[in-house]
């Protein structure tokens, strides 16, 4: 129609020359005509104060690592898109909401921009923050104004599907009623009405994927059938998902013979995506301060402490302090290798964060049920620093705050799973005195245990704090040569009394 109405008028000016008639002031007329044109439609593909816009990427599911069963689930929801006649003859109603869940920087995000290249749909992508102004009924307007511009940018682009994400949708979409402010309920009442409007059978069809770490604070109703059908949970990554992430990250970085991946992803337990991207990234930065031409397995080493607990600080502790820290990260580093053998990875006493030192352990196997033995073994660990300055020192030191906390949360653990004297407990209908009570009980019975373990060291521990001391770091194995032969004498010299 607009080719159609230009040709027109070019012919129409045209004619007019031919006659003899002015045309200056209809060319200065047309001229003004088309700004304004041009202006309206920016206005309606582009709503005022809103950063949401069609983005155009490359991402796949072969960029992203560790997901495998969450890239498997999102795929399947998303065939409707690429399959619709299938889909239609088995009488399936289409998706209208996809919602990924999980912890920060496990790559919620970059499965939405995935899915779009799946699926080969137009993205817009915005914040729920971008929805939510002191001023009401400006949300509710930019939520109306994301899906018409979806359908609008799919059609432009001439797609027959668009993917509106909303990053961190928590903010607009938490349970009504919770906030005093009217605009965060109008904004979510527009979200709610438009899933609902949407028609499955429409061309562009609009999907909407969101994602969140807080689906607890959802209202109900954005998460029932209809609006959001299927939720997806992207978890942080297991071992095997780690070593995927790490190979896709170190593609394109030189490394050296000595890297070995998979140690690295034993050692990075509890690491989400994002952190092992900026794990490689600053083995790589460490590389470069070192001016040497490839990334080697202790740039790695450092890198794992430096995301755990930041940079080195520049806190400068006196030899007294520097020595009872070496003694109680040997406390925690004896008594974890006494209880499970090969777990000590690294110590050091180099002052990061807020920690002046810190006992890197390797986990056995990512776990997710423990028994009392392993909780036990944990609180031994836990108190191994306090004990081992108790020892040497006959006194403790703040530096254990932390630690007694870590170990009154296991104790407390035990004690509401059934694991304690006191059997299966209601923690609503337990009083707090006989928590405490048992508490108590559970950490005096395993320091105990704790000081007969590190006991036998506490002589040689003296002298190889003073090593640890000169090289502020040191690797596990040669903790552990240290250790058996410190335990070798030991041996030889009760066999000899």
């Amino acid at each position: 129609m607009k080719d159609w109405l230009i040709g027109a008028g070019v012919a129409l000016v045209l004619f007019m020359a031919v006659l003899g008639v002015n045309i200056l002031p209809l060319i200065l007329l047309a001229g003004l005509g088309f700004v304004f044109y041009t202006l309206m439609e920016r206005r309606q593909t582009a709503p005022t104060g809103s950063r949401e816009s069609a983005v155009r990427h490359a991402v796949n599911f072969d960029h992203i690592g560790g997901q495998d069963h969450a890239k498997r689930e999102l795929m399947e929801a998303l065939d409707f898109l690429r399959y619709r006649d299938k889909i239609k003859k088995l009488g399936i109603r289409p998706l209208k909401g996809i919602l990924l869940t999980g912890p920060p920087g496990t790559g919620k995000t970059m499965m939405a921009k995935a899915a779009a290249t799946y699926t080969d749909s137009t993205f817009i992508s915005a914040s729920g923050s971008e929805f939510v102004e002191m001023y009401v009924g400006v949300g509710a307007q930019r939520i109306r104004e994301i899906f018409r511009k979806a359908r609008a940018s799919a059609r432009k682009e001439g797609k027959d599907s668009a993917i509106v994400f909303i990053d961190e949708i928590d903010v607009v979409g938490g349970k009504r009623g919770a906030h005093s402010h009217q605009e965060y309920d109008q904004t979510l009442n527009q979200l709610l009405t438009e899933m609902d409007g949407m028609q499955t059978t429409q061309n562009p069809m609009v999907l909407v994927i969101a994602a969140t770490n807080r689906a607890d604070i959802l209202d109900s109703a954005l998460l029932r059938p209809g609006r959001f059908d299927r939720q997806i949970k992207v978890d942080l990554p297991d071992k095997e998902g780690r070593l995927h992430i790490l190979r896709i990250q170190t593609q394109d970085k030189p490394l050296a013979d000595d890297v070995d991946l998979e140690h690295i992803a034993r050692e990075t337990y509890g690491f989400s995506g994002a952190q092992l991207e900026s794990l490689v990234n600053e083995a790589a930065i460490i590389a470069l301060r070192a001016n040497v031409p490839k990334i080697e397995q202790s740039f790695f080493r450092d890198a794992v402490d430096k995301v755990l607990m930041g940079e080195k600080t520049g806190r400068k502790p006196t030899q007294d302090e520097l020595y009872r820290v070496a003694v109680h990260e040997l406390g925690h580093a004896i008594a974890s290798e006494m209880m499970r053998p090969k777990s000590v990875s690294h110590i050091t006493i180099a002052p990061r964060g807020n920690a002046l030192g810190f006992v890197r352990q390797i986990p056995e196997a990512d776990s997710y049920l423990y028994t009392k033995e392993q909780l036990d073994q944990q609180i031994v660990v836990a108190l191994g620093g306090a004990v081992s300055e108790e020892l040497i020192f006959n006194n403790r030191s703040t530096g254990a705050q932390n630690d007694f906390l870590q170990a009154s949360r296991i104790s407390k653990t035990e004690v509401m799973c059934g694991l304690s004297r006191l059997g299966i407990v209601a923690e609503e209908h337990l009083p707090e005195a006989i928590l405490d009570e048992e508490v108590r009980y559970i950490l005096s019975d395993i320091e105990k245990r704790t000081k007969d373990t590190i006991t036998p060291f506490a002589e040689a521990l003296q002298s190889y704090a003073k090593y640890v001391v000169d090289e502020e770091s040191i690797d596990g194995s040669d903790f552990r040569r240290w250790l058996h032969s410190t335990a070798a004498h030991a041996d030889q010299a009760l066999l000899a009394n």
